[in-house]
């Protein structure tokens, strides 16, 4: 089985943590679907941007804002919301979501950004995801270390070694493709990473 080249040059993690940040941060992703307007009519649609409380829209038929709509995401799936802003050539959505709901969404939305970054198949929704994909991590001082990758999320990664391999310590920043991380657990044969920002220190 070959490496999984985990290089994406436009790659930008964009949550900073697990429990606040995540859950209303916007990320450019594209998805097609459709929506239903309030005479329950369908019009196509294709997210600009989107998070787990609401979404840009672009669309040839703009409803106008207050109406409530029911948006169809491929790959994210139903979501009712209502209209908060409008322009010439689409508009903003606002979820209509409970919290379980909600978190369900900022899971999912992990995932659909991850699993290219890494070129895994997807496998079921959850907080993390178990991916079983191989890739090398490369140390501060050069070395690559032969992975495989036992889950992601959004904000990091586990990663278990073949066992002829020292896991990295607790504090080192490490690389993945383009991606760097910073090891927060390190155990005899795995260990975990939190991604750091483009913009963030390695120190």
């Amino acid at each position: 089985m070959s490496a999984i080249d985990l290089s994406v040059p436009q790659f930008r993690p964009v949550i900073e943590t697990e429990q606040d940040r995540r859950k209303y941060q916007r990320v450019d992703l594209e998805l097609e679907g459709c929506f239903l307007d309030e005479a329950s009519e369908d019009h196509q649609l294709v997210t600009e941007n989107l998070s787990c409380s609401g979404a840009y829209l672009r669309a040839a038929t703009v409803p106008e804002a207050g109406a409530n709509v029911i948006c169809y995401f491929d790959d994210l799936g139903r979501v009712a919301g209502t209209v908060v802003r409008t322009s010439k050539d689409g508009f903003a959505v606002e979820f209509n979501v409970v919290p379980h709901k909600r978190k369900k969404l900022a899971d999912r939305l992990s995932w659909l950004i991850n699993k290219d970054l890494i070129e895994v198949p997807e496998q079921r929704a959850a907080a993390r995801f178990p991916t079983g994909g191989p890739a090398f991590i490369g140390r501060k001082d050069g070395l690559q270390i032969p992975c495989t990758v036992v889950d992601i999320s959004l904000t990091g990664a586990s990663f278990e070694t073949n066992g002829q391999s020292q896991p990295p310590p607790i504090g080192e920043v490490v690389t993945a493709g383009n991606l760097r991380g910073r090891v927060v657990r390190s155990g005899e044969n795995e260990f975990a990473v939190n991604f750091l920002r483009p913009d963030e220190d390695d120190v």
